[in-house]
């Protein structure tokens, strides 16, 4: 394991979470549908669990939070690309633009908070047993895999939906992501790690 770029990476993946809550918090400013104002509330609450988490993963292996990483330096420029668009949506008073811009942004940065999650579960996971690194980012991946799913699958659906309304077609609020919960990408999640250990024998 390079556990430089393991310290390199967990900063990112903090700084992914830190511009999470900005990018969800001005999302709700843009929101309209009351299902997803509610959903948008309690994705929020969890996304600053989730800074406080990983704060506390970086502090248990003596990483420094603060330092500047060109990965972090780069997240939250994309971070605040997602703001800026957001923000001249609502300044064209387009609400209903506004609005699917910002279920579109919410959506590319859940894209890349599920990838930095994936990527913690597989280092705890092939991190040797008894190993201190492996048992922290365990611990952590436990507490917000199922909520990382949900966040990316639900977001998704919810984008898709508005843009159809928007388009004239019949959209289905809430989402039918909302009633398959996370099931769908949990089970394809299994399936890429065993083709992928099965690679990595071969």
């Amino acid at each position: 394991m390079n556990q430089e770029q393991l310290e390199s990476f967990l900063c990112e993946a903090l700084e992914t979470e830190r511009g999470g809550v900005q990018i969800y918090e001005a999302a709700l400013e843009c929101a309209e549908n009351e299902e997803l104002k509610d959903e948008w509330e309690e994705y929020l609450e969890q996304t600053r669990e989730h800074v406080d988490i990983l704060q506390n993963v970086c502090k248990q292996l003596g990483i420094d939070t603060e330092q500047e990483t060109t990965g972090s330096q780069i997240v939250r420029a994309t971070a605040q690309a997602l703001l800026r668009n957001m923000q001249v949506a609502r300044e064209s008073g387009d609400s209903t633009l506004a609005q699917i811009v910002a279920a579109e942004a919410v959506s590319h940065a859940e894209l890349k908070d599920h990838l930095n999650w994936q990527l913690i579960g597989l280092v705890s996971k092939e991190a040797e047993k008894g190993d201190r690194v492996g048992e922290v980012l365990q611990e952590a991946y436990e507490q917000v895999e199922d909520q990382e799913e949900e966040h990316v699958f639900h977001n998704q659906g919810w984008a898709r939906e508005l843009w159809a309304e928007c388009l004239g077609m019949e959209a289905v609020f809430p989402p039918p992501e909302e009633k398959l919960g996370i099931k769908v990408p949990k089970k394809a999640e299994s399936e890429v790690l065993k083709q992928r250990s099965k690679q990595q024998e071969s």
